[in-house]
C-alpha cells in the first residue's frame, strides 16, 4: 500500500500559472496520478489568455511536421533541450491527445496546425473540461511572493497566507523584466536577462510605409551586418515592416537587436527565386520587348503594383520613362532595389498577439529528462518560464505542451511511488 493513499498522506502539486503549459501540466498529472491532490494558482483573474488570442483567435496549437530535427532547429534559444524533451511528447502526441478529447486539428500550406472549429475557445473549453473531470483545483487571484522549504514540502507565500506542497511546477510564462524574477533568484536559480522576441520593425518616416497594407508572398530579409536573414511572407504597416519573415528575424536576432538598441538596417530581396545576374538579363530583355511602355505601368515581376511604382521611383526613373529610355545608372539602381533595397529601422513594436520574451531560467540549472530542477528537488519548470522560445507558427504552443506534460509525468511517477 503506497503511503500517499494513507489518511492525510495525499501528496500535493501546486502549479504556479494558469496559461497552456501550467494546465497540460495539472491536468495530465491528475489523470495519471487520480490519488495526487492538484492546484493551479493563477496570480491574475483569466486563465488561458495566450491561448484564446493566440492565432488571431484561432489558436494556433502545433506546427504539422513530425521531425524532431526540423522542430528543434526553429528554437533560437534552447533547441537542444527542447530537441531532448520531443522524444517524450511531440507534435504527434498533442495532435492525438486533443483528438482523443474530440478535438480535431488541421494543418494549413505553411505548417501551423488549429483547432477545425477556427476558434481559440475550442481549445480552451477542452483544458477547461479536462481540468473539471479530472478534479483539479483552480485559485485566481494568487501571486506568490516567496518559495521556501518547510520540512520535507515547499512553503508558497502569497499576501494572504502560506500554502503547503510536495511538488511545485513553474509555468507562469516569461516576464519582460529582470525584477520580476527576484522570487525564483531568491531560491539560489539563475536567469538569462530577459529581451523581447517576436516584434515588427518600425521605419519611421521611411517612404515605404505609405504602401501600408500591401503584403508580398515570398521575400529575403537581411539584417545588414549579420548572417541572419530569413526568408517569407512580409507586411508593409504605417510603422514599418512586419510578417513572417520579420518576426522570425526578431526572434533570431533577439539578443544582438537590443545591443544595438533596436538601430540597424536590413536588406530586403523582393525576388528571391531570381538571381541578380537573370534579373539583369530580363531587364534587358524588357528593354527591346517592351521598348514603348512605361517602366511604371504593369510590372513584369508579379510584385503587389504599389510596391513596383515605389522601387521604380526610388530608382529615381520618372513616371514617364519607358523601357527604351532606361540610363544605366538607373537600371543599376532598379536591380539593386530589387535585390537588396536598404531600409533603416529604429524602434520595435511588440507583436502582442504573440508576446514572447526570450531569457528566462537558465538550462544548465535544469534536468533535460524531467524539467526538474537541479537546485531545488522537487520543483519543476515548465513552459516559457525556461529560457526556450521558439519562432511564431506553432512552436511555443508546441513546447508549452511538451514541457507540461513531461513534468506531469515525472510528479505522477514520483508521487505514485512515494
Amino acid at each position: 500500500m503506497h503511503n500517499s493513499s494513507l489518511p492525510g498522506m495525499q501528496k500535493k502539486l501546486i502549479v504556479i500559472g494558469g496559461g497552456a503549459s501550467g494546465f497540460f501540466c495539472a491536468v495530465n498529472a491528475k489523470r495519471m496520478n487520480p490519488a495526487l491532490d492538484v492546484t493551479i494558482v493563477e496570480k491574475t483573474g483569466k486563465v488561458l489568455s495566450k491561448v484564446r488570442i493566440s492565432g488571431g483567435g484561432r489558436c494556433n496549437v502545433t506546427h504539422e511536421n513530425f521531425e524532431i530535427p526540423y522542430m528543434s532547429a526553429r528554437y533560437p534559444r534552447g533547441s537542444n533541450l527542447v530537441k531532448k524533451t520531443f522524444h517524450q511528447f511531440f507534435t504527434t502526441d498533442t495532435i492525438e491527445w486533443f483528438r482523443s478529447r474530440g478535438v480535431m486539428l488541421r494543418g494549413e500550406p505553411d505548417g501551423r496546425m488549429f483547432p477545425v472549429t477556427n476558434t481559440s475557445e475550442t481549445i480552451i473549453d477542452c483544458l477547461m473540461r479536462e481540468m473539471n473531470q479530472q478534479g483539479v483545483r483552480l485559485l485566481y487571484n494568487k501571486d506568490v511572493k516567496r518559495i521556501t522549504k518547510q520540512g520535507d514540502q515547499w512553503s508558497l507565500l502569497f499576501s494572504e497566507g502560506i500554502m503547503l506542497t510536495d511538488y511545485v511546477c513553474i509555468a507562469c510564462g516569461g516576464y519582460p523584466k529582470a525584477s520580476s524574477f527576484s522570487w525564483l533568484t531568491e531560491t539560489g536559480h539563475h536567469i538569462e536577462e530577459p529581451v523581447p522576441s517576436l516584434f515588427t520593425f518600425n521605419m519611421p518616416g521611411n517612404p515605404v510605409t505609405a504602401l501600408m497594407g500591401v503584403s508580398v508572398e515570398n521575400v529575403q530579409v537581411k539584417i545588414a551586418g549579420t548572417k541572419l536573414q530569413e526568408t517569407g511572407p512580409l507586411l508593409i504597416t504605417h510603422w514599418g515592416m512586419s510578417g513572417p519573415a520579420v518576426l522570425r528575424l526578431s526572434a533570431w536576432g533577439a539578443h544582438i537587436l537590443a545591443e544595438v538598441q533596436y538601430k540597424f538596417s536590413v536588406l530586403v530581396n523582393w525576388l528571391p527565386s531570381i538571381k541578380e545576374h537573370i534579373l539583369r538579363d530580363q531587364i534587358r530583355s524588357l528593354r527591346e520587348s517592351n521598348s514603348g511602355q512605361k517602366i511604371s505601368g504593369r510590372n513584369p515581376f508579379g510584385l503587389p503594383q504599389r510596391l513596383w511604382e515605389f522601387i521604380v521611383v526610388e530608382a529615381e526613373i520618372k513616371p514617364d520613362w519607358r523601357w527604351a529610355d532606361l540610363p544605366v545608372f538607373n537600371q543599376n539602381s532598379l536591380i539593386n532595389n530589387l535585390c537588396a533595397q536598404e531600409f533603416r529601422v529604429s524602434g520595435k513594436t511588440t507583436y502582442k498577439e504573440e508576446f514572447v520574451t526570450s531569457g528566462g531560467i537558465r538550462l544548465n540549472e535544469i534536468d533535460a529528462n524531467t524539467l526538474e530542477s537541479k537546485i531545488l528537488p522537487g520543483i519543476f519548470f515548465a513552459g516559457e518560464i525556461m529560457n526556450v522560445d521558439g519562432i511564431t507558427g506553432g512552436f511555443n504552443f508546441q513546447y508549452a505542451w511538451t514541457s507540461g506534460y513531461i513534468v506531469a509525468k515525472t510528479i505522477a511517477k514520483r508521487s505514485l511511488e512515494a
